[in-house]
């Protein structure tokens, strides 16, 4: 009785080590199963927030770009009235500077006259 209860005790112990190995694996595949899916939804959000960001960005960017528009259209403007002011009255100054220049009249300070 004791080989026959020896021989159940070992099958049982066979039985219990199989379904540990079965187990085992199990859990494995399930972990490895567990982490694919976190990473697609790690990816899945990672896509979705880069999405978020871009509209985000673009929405944003346009005001600055339009605001350098406006700065440039403004700026070709004085430009364009400066060189018209130039233009205009370009000869003027240079007379006036050369008249300056060839035409001296000295005059005495204030200082030395007193």
């Amino acid at each position: 009785m004791s080989a026959q209860n020896s021989a159940g005790i070992q099958t049982l112990l066979d039985a219990e080590r199989e379904a540990q190995k079965i187990v085992q694996q199990d859990r494995t595949k399930r972990i490895r199963d567990a982490k694919a899916e976190a990473q697609k939804e790690i990816d899945e959000y990672r896509q979705q927030k880069e999405e978020e960001f871009k509209k985000f960005e673009a929405e944003h960017s346009s005001g600055y770009k339009k605001a350098e528009e406006d700065a440039n259209k403004e700026a070709e403007a004085k430009l364009q009235e400066i060189q018209a002011a130039g233009k205009e009255k370009g000869g003027k100054v240079v007379d006036d500077l050369i008249n300056a220049i060839v035409d001296v009249k000295p005059q005495a300070s204030d200082k030395i006259k007193a």
